[in-house]
Order: structure tokens, then sequence, then C-alpha cells
């Protein structure tokens, strides 16, 4: 694990001596949707029906606005603490080319979301832009889901799929999500029916949970990969968007290939560490404006 022990302090808990661990890298990486950077450096977010503060002090992680028992029934899993990412950085770091970008993102590590908030959210992320995503998500929370008070401000938990009963195309379509208001609906509609089952789904070796995945409307390879990656730990999962295509012509394959192929190279090559060599490739190319 990459913490040494977990101590209460007020209103929070102090995760001690964490390894691999930078704010930035974990909430600003492409991975997560509900995660904001505040004044103080901090960030503050919402999963789980909870809102939570992080902060980091030194080597010191000080999550606020929760307890022990939720650190080890949620948030211990949910930032997984329980894997060594020095380990898979050493691995991964054997690639020359990779090892520049591990050593700039050094502090990712790869949240596990809720499946279906990640699906939602996910329809809501193609071909769109993260500030309208963010604010698509935003929208639907604050028309379905729970509300939850943080510091005198009022913050919305990501609705269940109960929530969403009522819902119709037009309620969707004016909380900012488009063309995408229908493959919600029809997700919606097949879940609570019963055609499709997330855990089920969650259980499947990696292939055919990739595709299961894509059997829902508005899925394809990208969503369906992410999904997987950032929801039910399949890591060998390589979403290719258009800086991961930057970052492997740049590094690995000629400007022609496709994204499948892409894909492909980059499991065979990265293997069950498909998943975390793509958020490094990823957070690099983007933040270091990677072009072809």
């Amino acid at each position: 694990m990459d913490f040494t022990k977990v101590e209460t302090c007020e209103n929070g808990v102090i995760i001690k001596e964490v390894k691999n661990f930078e704010l930035a890298h974990v909430f600003d990486c492409g991975q997560c949707f509900r995660w904001n950077r505040q004044e103080n450096g901090n960030y503050i977010g919402v999963a789980f029906e909870r809102v939570i503060e992080v902060e980091k002090r030194e080597q010191d992680i000080i999550v606020y606005n929760t307890n022990e028992q939720d650190f080890n029934e949620i948030w211990c899993d949910y930032f997984d603490l329980m894997r060594d990412y020095s380990l898979i950085k050493e691995e991964l770091s054997k690639d020359n080319l990779l090892k520049a970008a591990v050593e700039f993102g050094e502090g990712i590590r790869l949240l596990q979301q809720e499946p279906f908030e990640l699906v939602i959210s996910f329809i809501i992320s193609a071909n769109n832009r993260i500030p309208m995503i963010k604010r698509a998500i935003e929208k639907i929370s604050s028309r379905f889901g729970k509300t939850l008070e943080y510091k005198g401000k009022i913050y919305y938990a990501f609705p269940s799929l109960d929530n969403f009963k009522a819902c119709t195309i037009e309620d969707l379509e004016e909380c900012g999500t488009g063309f995408r208001a229908k493959y919600i609906k029809d997700t919606i509609e097949n879940l609570k029916n019963g055609n499709y089952d997330l855990e089920d789904i969650k259980s499947k070796n990696d292939d055919n949970c990739f595709a299961e995945l894509q059997k829902f409307m508005g899925i394809g390879p990208k969503v369906a990969d992410c999904i997987m990656l950032f929801s039910m730990q399949k890591y060998s999962a390589f979403p290719v968007d258009v800086w991961v295509k930057r970052a492997m012509q740049h590094f690995y394959l000629a400007p022609d290939v496709s994204l499948k192929k892409i894909r492909e190279f980059a499991r065979n090559k990265f293997g069950i560490l498909s998943g975390f060599s793509q958020q490094y490739l990823f957070y690099y190319a983007r933040e270091n404006n990677i072009k072809i």
C-alpha cells in the first residue's frame, strides 16, 4: 500500500506518508469530472453521495468532511491506496520512451469510481469539451440528485438509477446534454428493465466487458475503455482520444495509424498495465500540448 497509517483529525482524517499522490495529477488527468481546484490548492469533489475536500501537506493527504469508517469503506479504495504505484512506474519506466511521461505525471492514481455515474458521464463526454461535460453533469446532479452541504455551500450527489425514473429526454436536454440525451435515456431504460446489468458486465473479463459496454447506445470503443478503466478496474483498457493518439504517434507510431491499431499496439506492448500507461501518456501529451 502507498501510505503508512490513518489518523483522525478535526472534521476528517490524515493519511500519513502517502506516496505517488499529487492532487493535480489525480484530479486533472481526464478520469473524473466532479472535482474542482480551490484557491488554496485543495480540491473539493462529490462521490458516493458525499462531498469531501482533499489537501496535500508535505507527504500527508488530509481528507476533510469524512471519518475513519468512511475512509476504510470508501476512500481507501476510491483513491486506490492499497496499490504500490512505485512498482507500476518502475515497470513502465523500463520503456525509455514512456519514462518521460511517467516522471511528468508521477503523482497520478487511477480512481475507482461508481460505474453507473461513469457510464452516464462518459456518454456525455463523447465529442464534448471538459467545461461542457462538467456543466451538464452538475445540472443533472442538481436536478435529480440528493442535496449535500459543506462549508455552507450546497452540492449535489450524482443521481441513482431510481432518481432518474421520471426523467424525459427533454429534461436531459435541458441539462445541456444535447444529442446525447437520447443515449442517456435509452441507457437508463435498459438498466431499469434489466436488459443491462453493470455489476455483471464489471464481473466479465476485459475483452467481454469491452464488448458488452459497446451494446449501450452512445458508447463506442473509447468511452467503453474509459468506463472500464475508471470504474471497473479493467487495467488492460486503453482509451484513445486526441491526446493519447498524439502521444502514441509522437513516441511510437506513424501519423496515419488508426485508433483501433493504436489500442491494439498499446495493449500488446503494455499488457495489464495499459490503463496506467494511458493516463501517463494522456497527461503528458495534454499538459505539454504535444503536436504531430
